[in-house]
């Protein structure tokens, strides 16, 4: 794996600078680098929405004020990582990031006024995560109490008083990485593809667990100097998919060409072929798509390195949820 040496985490988002993965011996990392992320949102600015945001048919849709304690000043300058009016993938939780740390008496009412409702009433709950490159307090994230959210789901939500996201949930893509059979299974649309791939050596090996699209970038610069391996590798690598905060990543890679369905080669992130087989799984992702990764020694990815949220159970969840359960009808 590597470790993220880039500035910031609105930063570090799907808002952000496309990152640049390196590596370093027991993760996967990233720094920033130049050109935006394919699909990336201004958080900032879809952040600062009113909060009588017109929605797709033009109405304008006012946040309900929860009955209790009052309006946190923190959500004043929360952000999300969701542009409004986004199609993503099944995995992807609502991520709400706080300028400062909000205090534990606090959370409760913070998530609140975070209020959220689904087309398909899903019962979910908001978790405090300790962000990679955030301090505790500074995260909360929202994900549907079932194993992802229902294709075609609706969701909108109020950021207290003070702005609406809406989003849409689209088809499901789960991408299953076998480390150790050196295969990637593609389930979507109804079809199931295999597809040969070559993952972390020895050593440097792919995180396991569930992983989250965060964003991708036709093109991202490595370079090893950056993490103290010297001239391995500096260059350019294409269709990236970006799966975490240390710089794990889906991308062509030259030598799957040969090791993929064979051996283990990479520095962490899971090299596709050059023949298009790389291009052709860029094109068919988008932000929200699930990967898991199985049979590798590493550990299991943490909830805060992108989106690991999917590795906790729900019981395990609720443990680091100051409201606990809440309906979204």
């Amino acid at each position: 794996m590597h470790q993220h040496r880039s500035a910031g985490r609105t930063a570090g988002r799907l808002g952000a600078a496309v990152t640049v993965c390196f590596a370093l011996l027991p993760v996967v990392g990233c720094s920033a680098g130049s050109g935006a992320a394919a699909d990336a949102p201004d958080t900032a600015a879809s952040a600062a929405a009113p909060a009588n945001a017109k929605d797709g048919g033009g109405t304008g849709t006012q946040s309900p004020s929860p009955t209790g304690p009052a309006e946190p000043a923190a959500l004043a300058k929360a952000q999300v990582h969701i542009a409004d009016g986004q199609t993503v993938g099944v995995g992807m939780p609502i991520s709400v990031t706080f300028s400062t740390p909000v205090r534990a008496a606090d959370r409760k009412a913070v998530e609140s006024w975070l209020r959220v409702q689904t087309s398909s009433g899903t019962p979910g709950a908001w978790s405090w995560v300790k962000d990679q490159n955030l301090r505790d307090g500074q995260r909360v994230d929202f994900r549907p109490k079932s194993t992802y959210w229902q294709p075609g789901t609706k969701v909108t939500l109020h950021l207290g008083s003070h702005a609406v996201r809406q989003f849409t949930v689209g088809r499901s893509l789960i991408a299953s990485v076998d480390v150790d059979a050196h295969m990637m299974t593609v389930r979507a649309d109804g079809r199931t593809t295999r597809i040969p791939v070559t993952a972390g050596r020895p050593g440097l090996d792919t995180w396991n667990g569930t992983m989250v699209v965060m964003d991708k970038a036709p093109k991202v610069h490595m370079d090893s100097r950056t993490v103290g391996l010297g001239d391995a590798y500096n260059g350019d690598y294409f269709w990236a998919v970006h799966l975490t905060t240390s710089g794990t990543y889906v991308h062509q890679n030259q030598r799957a060409d040969t090791e993929a369905g064979r051996h283990n080669v990479t520095h962490g992130c899971v090299g596709l072929a050059t023949d298009g087989t790389a291009r052709k799984f860029y094109e068919q992702v988008r932000a929200g798509d699930v990967v898991t990764v199985t049979g590798g020694k590493k550990d299991i990815v943490a909830t805060g390195n992108g989106y690991g949220d999917w590795n906790l159970t729900w019981e395990q969840w609720l443990q680091h949820s100051a409201a606990g359960e809440t309906a979204t009808a």
